[in-house]
């Protein structure tokens, strides 16, 4: 064995030669028999930092500081932490990115940065009230920053209190008027209470900056319910995204280079999302998860939401045949996990919604990857190659392979559906709705458009003893939406609000609706195959991009053609005339009924079969 003279001449000779690696090992070996020696507790450290290995920094740092108080320890160390939790946080380990900032706050309490880091790490933790709190004292400490403002109103918007939310949007905006996420959250906060002062301007730049402004950090969510927005745009909108959120998941992709094991007997189906809970996915998927021909295919759950203990949540786990809580793994152990598993097709539910960790994905766990349902669009590519290999859609729905990175594969129909429960019978009284023609939309306010209620109103100008019935998603809307029909001429006590009620309630109530009316251009999903489920006609207008065209896709595969529109003139020509036609739109109910019974739509072991002969082709080559 080397004696510590020879080990810390090779150690230096290391250093000088530029082999960080070699030092740091031969010093690490001195250390070990001299671990109070803080010149070389200091070396290690800086060492360490240049590795890029901050968690061993902090350690040495930590070491030093115990037995040297002075401001330059304390600096190393806090600069160490905030390296390490920027790294941790980057590659998708909240847990760690949160302890990193909560020790370096306490060597360091007035620093605003990193509240608002430590803030960042508890919204992916879910630890909302915490994230609040962090990027309040952010602002405390330094009320000029655009961003902490943003991130606050996200922060708000999560908790539901939307005029808060859209007060940090404007502040952020204030201070930073190209604040390019600001303006997409502001004016997506808008449309879900309704407030359409000055949207149209709003839109228009922020297409302008999709167009033009490729580093512009635009939510595709946010921007696909935005009026006039075109699929290519929105496929634009789409990859500057991902090349904005995952160019550095596409380093480590490549420093992971995974393999892929030989299909076995079994296809192995994995699926991805934050909703295996009380949600409408699970009223679209859990029979068709159930109805996986076993024999062929092995399924296994990735479910990275809260678990809410409901029935839906305990049903779904024993559906699958493996499902696994992968909340607490950073986004490089998930996807080791799932390669681990051996998965052959990756589905992701999720896509860019709320909770959305596409990241993992786009760490190429598995040999395939899918989007479907959990966002209605496609997701986009990154330096010519597209974040999903497929995108599960229908003719309808996608007819124009153009406007999508992803590969098209096309089912008889995209949404899946469950059979549903429903509630026991109300009379029509106790929803307030008289005796009166019921138009409804159960769609929520965000996706209610100026030019769509202003038809509604006419609708309702023009057909007497109607009324107009809405889910009251929150009393801003409520209110906005009152005031403009009252500024159309029509009585404020003509819109009804109905309150969130368990789906099986929400269900039997629309027996006393008689016309859904859809919106446009982010139509009805789940809530479409609600009203048709309970015979109720939906008619919709059909346009470009896919959220604009699921609803047409349902009434296809119910062989309702005659509900769907193509302009919205005709749309509302269509609206009125079956309001005062009651027969015809009696022989339309009836017909929804005869259908259900001949077509797939509500029969998951149909769709089962459909998805199934899809995806077998893509691992049997």
């Amino acid at each position: 064995m080397q004696n510590i003279n020879q080990l810390l001449e090779s150690a230096r000779a290391a250093q000088l030669q530029g082999n960080s690696h070699t030092a740091l090992e031969l010093y690490t070996q001195v250390l070990l028999q001299h671990p109070n020696e803080l010149n070389l507790q200091i070396i290690c450290g800086n060492l360490c930092v240049e590795l890029g290995r901050f968690e061993e920094a902090a350690g040495h740092f930590r070491r030093i500081l115990a037995f040297n108080k002075s401001p330059e320890a304390r600096n190393a160390l806090c600069f160490c932490l905030q390296s390490l939790g920027n790294q941790a946080h980057a590659r998708g380990n909240f847990a760690l990115a949160a302890a990193s900032f909560e020790e370096v706050l306490q060597h360091q309490p007035n620093n605003a940065v990193y509240w608002y880091n430590l803030g960042n790490a508890q919204r992916e933790l879910g630890q909302a009230q915490q994230a609040l709190a962090s990027f309040k004292q952010a602002i405390r400490l330094n009320p000029n920053d655009a961003d902490f403002y943003n991130n606050l109103g996200n922060m708000q918007r999560e908790l539901g209190a939307l005029d808060l939310a859209i007060d940090a949007y404007e502040k952020a905006l204030q201070l930073n008027p190209n604040l390019h996420h600001a303006l997409a959250h502001l004016v997506h906060q808008k449309q879900h209470i309704c407030d359409w002062q000055g949207l149209s301007a709003q839109i228009a730049t922020i297409r302008n900056w999709v167009k033009n402004v490729p580093e512009a950090q635009i939510s595709p969510f946010a921007f696909l319910s935005m009026p006039n927005t075109s699929a290519s745009e929105q496929r634009l909108c789409a990859s500057n995204y991902v090349a904005q959120t995952y160019a550095h998941i596409y380093a480590m992709r490549k420093t992971l280079n995974f393999g892929y094991a030989q299909p076995s007997k079994k296809i192995r189906l994995g699926y991805l999302s934050a909703d295996f809970r009380l949600h409408p996915l699970a009223f679209l998927i859990t029979e068709l998860i159930e109805n996986h021909d076993k024999t062929q295919f092995e399924t296994f759950a990735y479910s990275y939401g809260a678990d809410d203990k409901t029935p839906a949540r305990r049903r779904l786990e024993e559906a699958f045949d493996h499902f696994h809580d992968i909340r607490n793994l950073s986004e490089m152990d998930a996807a080791k996990k799932i390669n681990a598993d051996q998965i052959d097709i990756l589905i992701d539910l999720t896509g860019f919604t709320q909770s959305s960790r596409t990241g993992i994905v786009a760490l190429k766990p598995a040999p395939i990857s899918i989007n479907w349902l959990g966002y209605p669009g496609t997701m986009g590519e990154l330096a010519g190659q597209p974040l999903f290999d497929y995108l599960l859609a229908d003719k309808i729905i996608a007819p124009n392979q153009d406007n999508f990175s992803e590969k098209l594969l096309h089912l008889p129909c995209y949404q899946p559906n469950n059979p549903r429960e429903v509630g026991s019978e109300t009379p029509k009284n106790a929803h307030n709705l008289g005796e009166n023609f019921v138009f409804c939309c159960f769609n929520q306010t965000f996706k209610i458009t100026p030019e769509l209620f202003t038809i509604w109103m006419r609708l309702l100008a023009k057909t007497p003893n109607s009324v107009l019935w809405m889910l009251d998603c929150n009393h801003w809307a409520k209110a906005n939406l009152q005031r403009e029909a009252e500024n159309a001429g029509i009585a404020k006590n003509r819109l009804i609000f109905a309150p969130r009620v368990p789906i099986e309630a929400h269900l039997e109530r629309q027996r006393h609706a008689d016309l859904f009316l859809d919106t446009l251009p982010y139509n009805a999903h789940t809530t479409a195959s609600d009203a048709l489920f309970m015979d109720l006609p939906i008619l919709t207008c059909m346009g470009e991009i896919f959220s604009a065209r699921v609803a047409a896709s349902l009434l296809q595969a119910i062989n309702c053609t005659e509900l769907i529109c193509d302009n919205l003139p005709h749309y509302e020509e269509k609206a009125q005339f079956l309001a005062q036609n009651p027969a015809e739109l009696a022989r339309i109910k009836q017909k929804i009924t005869q259908q259900k019974s001949q077509v797939p739509l509500f029969k998951p072991q149909q769709f089962a079969r459909d998805l199934e002969a899809l995806l077998r082709p893509l691992v049997i080559k």
